[in-house]
C-alpha cells in the first residue's frame, strides 16, 4: 500500500511539473471552469492575447485590486493571511498567484484537497514563471461577464476596443467587476462598481509611484 501511495505521489508531482512548465511558454487554451461554463452556456467568449498587447493599465489595476504586494511575496502573502486570521476569516487572503493556480489547473469550490494541491502548485508557479507571466495568465483567464473570459474579450464586450487600448478608468472598471462578474457590469456600473473602480485607480497610481509595480512593468 505504501509503495502504491509513493507511486501515486510521484506521478502527481511529475504531472504537476509538466503542467507548470508547459504554461511557462504556451498560451492557456482553456481551463476546467471554462469547460464547465461552455458545457452549461453552450459557448464562451475567449481570446488569448500576449502581454505586449495588453495595456499596462490593466496590469496595474489588477494588482491594485487583488494583490498590492504581488511583487513582494513568493506566492503567499503572509501579512494578508495573518490579517484574515485576525478578522476571523471574514476576508480573503488569496494572492494573484494562488488565484492563477486555482483558475488554471483546479476546480472551483472549497475542499481541503483543492487547497492542498493549490499550496503545492503555488510556489512551483512562482519558481517557474516570471511575475509578468503570472499576471499575463491571470488577466487572460479571469471571467469578466457570464461566459466572457480574458481582458481581450472583456474589453471588446464592454467597450468595443482591444485590451491594448483601455484607459485607466476602463481597466479599473474591468477589475472592479471581480470577483462577482455575473452580478456586476463594467458597461453600466453601479455606484459600488464605480467607487471600487476609482479606488483601484488610486491604488494603481500608488503602486506605480512606490515601486510595487516594478516586477511586471517593462
Amino acid at each position: 500500500m505504501r509503495r502504491i501511495a509513493r507511486y501515486l505521489v510521484m506521478v502527481f508531482l511529475v504531472l504537476a511539473a509538466v503542467a507548470v512548465l508547459a504554461y511557462r511558454f504556451i498560451p492557456v487554451w482553456t481551463t476546467p471552469y471554462m469547460m464547465s461554463e461552455r458545457q452549461f452556456l453552450g459557448h464562451v467568449d475567449y481570446e488569448w492575447v500576449s502581454a505586449k498587447d495588453i495595456s499596462p493599465e490593466i496590469f496595474t489595476a489588477a494588482v491594485a485590486a487583488e494583490d498590492a504586494n504581488f511583487c513582494l511575496h513568493w506566492g503567499f502573502d503572509m501579512r494578508a493571511i495573518r490579517g484574515a486570521i485576525a478578522d476571523g476569516g471574514t476576508r480573503g487572503a488569496s494572492t494573484i498567484t494562488q488565484q492563477v493556480v486555482k483558475n488554471t489547473y483546479l476546480w472551483h469550490g472549497r475542499s481541503w484537497l483543492r487547497k492542498a494541491i493549490e499550496a503545492i502548485l503555488t510556489p512551483s508557479v512562482e519558481l517557474a514563471w516570471s511575475k509578468r507571466r503570472i499576471l499575463e495568465i491571470y488577466v487572460n483567464i479571469a471571467e469578466f461577464d457570464k461566459g466572457v473570459f480574458g481582458v481581450e474579450a472583456a474589453a471588446n464586450h464592454y467597450f468595443g476596443i482591444g485590451a491594448d487600448a483601455v484607459s485607466p478608468y476602463e481597466a479599473a472598471l474591468l477589475m472592479a467587476v471581480l470577483p462577482d462578474p455575473k452580478n456586476r457590469s463594467a458597461r453600466a456600473p453601479s455606484d459600488f462598481v464605480h467607487r471600487r473602480a476609482v479606488s483601484i485607480m488610486d491604488g494603481a497610481a500608488l503602486i506605480r509611484k512606490d515601486g510595487r509595480a516594478s516586477c511586471f512593468l517593462d
